[in-house]
């Protein structure tokens, strides 16, 4: 009975203070996960008061937390939109790859990691954070600019890639030979490609069946399906989280809509504790060795993000300021970096990669908004001697304001 007693409490007081710190998040306008990761590093492992009895189930709402964040993610994207994109836009997704995963490799085998941290490493620089660039765009008022069709493109190559990478990344993690890997892999596009094809062909059918009035019947078929795919998922050691995605894009419609809207604070809830869980297994003594690299890591792959957006936005046509403008809203990094590192973490390979993946996602969530508001004007600034931009070009949010993706 006491134990319990001290679970409710830690429990308790982990739920209050997410909810207090993202009323300051929400007051000063960023986003919350950097307080609730410096939340984690402070009643974690060498932390000001460290959790007991609770560490275990928050161990568990982190797991559900991961796969919350995905499903939601999948709930965005119809099938077909996503096999448009493919076909459009992947050359900007290749860019993207080479410019922002491979420093991220190279920092690893520079340090000394060895390659499987490398492949870590290299999606912790790559993914972009789709929940803080979404807020970041609404805040803004750019969610009908010309760019932010290319920005949300960018966003659903790397949402898609998941689903290859975190496969691979959980056999190399695992220890798995080449063959057990290629099956693993083999097993996941499969995978992926037949939910696809359901979901473009069937999907209305898989709809209906899911549709329900009732809230509360909703809720738990969808929660129900989708927790249940994501545990046969990573039985098949596919990956828990690209099972939750999947079923994120089988569904579309008014099922979507309302489980967004019945999910999104069960979302928030464990995807908050997801971000506390990661930094109660970050020792806080670990991070000032690997600041310096984190800093330095972050500043180059916030400038290649910028170079990205910027290419991407002028192969789509885009003005010279929207392109800087898609480059600076792509810099922050979030709940996917951390998502990647925490595989990484539980499996043990590199003690220095959690406390460097949490530096480096603190500076870029941080950083994140800033460039996307102030890339632009100071990049404008910096070419005072160029010729003065069209007058199109100068209303460019106000005459574009009617495309939307």
């Amino acid at each position: 009975m006491h134990s319990g007693a001290i679970f409710l409490i830690e429990f308790g007081g982990i739920i209050l203070g997410l909810g207090l710190l993202g009323r300051i998040a929400g007051r000063y306008g960023f986003s919350p996960i950097p307080l609730y990761l410096l939340a984690g590093l402070a009643f974690g492992q060498g932390g000001l008061l460290p959790l007991d009895t609770s560490e275990e189930f928050v161990a568990i709402g982190a797991e559900i937390g991961v796969v919350l964040l995905l499903l939601m993610l999948g709930l965005e994207y119809t099938a077909t939109d996503l096999v448009q994109n493919l076909k459009t836009q992947y050359p900007a997704g290749a860019v993207d790859f080479a410019l922002n995963a491979l420093p991220g490799a190279a920092a690893a085998l520079l340090l000394g990691w060895g390659p499987v941290a490398a492949v870590v490493l290299a999606g912790v620089t790559w993914i972009s954070s789709s929940g803080v660039i979404a807020k970041v765009l609404g805040d803004l008022g750019r969610v009908g600019n010309r760019e932010t069709p290319v920005i949300l493109s960018i966003l659903v190559l790397e949402d898609l890639a998941m689903a290859v990478y975190l496969p691979i990344i959980t056999a190399l993690l695992a220890g798995a030979g080449l063959v057990a890997g290629g099956v693993t892999l083999a097993v996941a596009l499969g995978a992926a490609g037949i939910v696809l094809f359901v979901a473009v062909r069937y999907g209305r059918l898989i709809s209906r069946f899911v549709s329900s009035d009732d809230p509360e019947k909703l809720l738990l078929v969808v929660l129900g399906l989708t927790l249940l795919v994501a545990g046969v998922a990573q039985q098949l050691q596919v990956s828990a989280a690209v099972g939750a995605f999947l079923v994120g894009i089988a569904l579309s419609g008014e099922v979507a809509e309302g489980a967004h809207t019945l999910l999104s604070p069960l979302r928030d809830l464990f995807a908050g504790v997801f971000f506390v869980f990661f930094g109660l297994h970050t020792d806080p003594a670990s991070i000032p060795p690997v600041l310096l690299p984190a800093l330095a890591l972050a500043v180059l792959t916030a400038l290649t993000k910028i170079a990205t957006g910027y290419w991407a936005a002028r192969r789509a046509g885009v003005a010279v300021r929207g392109r800087w403008r898609t480059g600076g809203t792509l810099v922050a990094r979030g709940e996917f970096s951390i998502v990647i590192a925490g595989l990484a973490v539980s499996a043990g390979i590199e003690p220095a990669l959690g406390p460097l993946a949490t530096a480096y996602v603190l500076i870029l969530v941080i950083l994140g908004p800033l460039a996307a508001r102030f890339t632009e004007p100071v990049a404008r600034r910096l070419s005072l001697s160029a010729p003065p931009a069209p007058a199109s070009e100068a209303v460019e949010p106000v005459s574009q304001g009617s495309t939307r993706s």
